[in-house]
């Protein structure tokens, strides 16, 4: 999802906004994060797309609130299979899988919907109390004091966003001895 975060307390080990706003007015871009997610599993990086319904054979601009999953087929099945594999012996799998399994079977019909419920789910369990919003307008954030994301990160793109503003540091991950950390 594209985000702006407001209000921003730094740490040696964290970033707290006091607010994050979601765009709510942006049409769908392909091939972006929008319906994208990457793990690293036992063969190494693995890309994962959750598949939107297209109108009329396409998806061009549509607004992204209006974005539409198509649950049919065999790939939420073999997705969470992914993150049972990729996650299953990490130190604390249990404890965030079970919020993140509910979040996937409930099959919201909008690919915003369920953005917006894995980000209060995350901010829940990461325990950052941030206020969670939507953008009322597209265009640039009117507001001092922010982090503005909406453009930062793109899947075919490499970036060292974190990593420039001291926020990207590399934590253990369970397949990271055999292919890096990603």
């Amino acid at each position: 999802m594209a985000a702006i975060a407001e209000g921003m307390v730094l740490s040696r080990d964290r970033v707290v906004p006091s607010a994050v706003y979601l765009e709510a007015f942006e049409n769908y871009q392909k091939q972006s994060w929008r319906n994208r997610c990457r793990i690293l599993g036992p063969r190494g990086r693995e890309d994962w797309s959750f598949p939107i319904v297209h109108r009329n054979g396409s998806h061009n601009g549509i607004p992204i609130t209006e974005l539409e999953i198509d649950w049919s087929g065999d790939w939420l099945r073999r997705f969470k299979g992914a993150l049972e594999t990729a996650y299953g012996s990490s130190a604390f799998f249990e404890y965030y899988y079970d919020g993140l399994r509910d979040i996937l079977d409930s099959r919201p019909s909008r690919l915003w919907d369920l953005n917006l419920l894995c980000m209060e789910w995350l901010l829940s369990a990461l325990g950052v109390p941030a206020e969670l919003g939507s953008s009322i307008s597209y265009g640039r954030c009117p507001v001092e004091n922010v982090l503005d994301l909406r453009t930062a990160f793109h899947p075919k793109r490499e970036n060292d966003y974190l990593a420039c503003h001291g926020l990207g540091r590399p934590y253990f991950q369970v397949f990271s001895p055999r292919f890096g950390f990603t």
